[in-house]
């Protein structure tokens, strides 16, 4: 399974990688994965798994343990942003109603084969700097489209 992973780092430039990654399956959100376990070129980084999605747009919560999708009652946050459906488009005061909690499906903390995007977080650099390693990538938008 071909996973898309946003890697961040510090000074908060983020970099794009696909990669067939076996390794990472059966992880859990907030472990620590080395960089060759994704790719050759990422030889002595560490990373933090910091978010993932699966294939229909659910995101994985660290709070809904094992696999698969489930029903969880949410607060404001991960997985529930706006106000819901019934409410409708009328304008109020607060858009976010205190104590509102709803019903929503989200994904399990355990990476599987159903993740197709994965968030990483920069622990430990290695020996060469991201930049080096994509250097294709975070360009200026005027030397992006001169190249083309």
């Amino acid at each position: 399974m071909v996973f898309k992973f946003n890697i961040s780092e510090k000074s908060g430039k983020s970099f794009k990688l696909e990669a067939d990654s076996e390794a990472i399956i059966d992880k859990k959100l907030h472990d620590k994965i080395e960089g060759k376990d994704i790719s050759e070129d990422l030889e002595g980084y560490e990373f933090e798994i910091t978010g993932a999605s699966d294939k229909s747009g659910f995101t994985a919560v660290k709070e809904v343990e094992g696999i698969g999708k489930k029903k969880v009652l949410l607060s404001y946050g991960k997985g529930m942003h706006r106000r819901p459906k019934r409410e409708g488009k009328k304008k109020q005061s607060n858009p976010t109603p205190k104590g509102l909690r709803l019903r929503k499906t989200v994904r399990a903390n355990t990476i599987t084969n159903d993740f197709t995007q994965i968030n990483l977080k920069v622990l430990k650099d290695g020996s060469k700097k991201l930049a080096e390693v994509f250097p294709d990538q975070n360009k200026a938008p005027e030397a992006a489209e001169e190249s083309q």
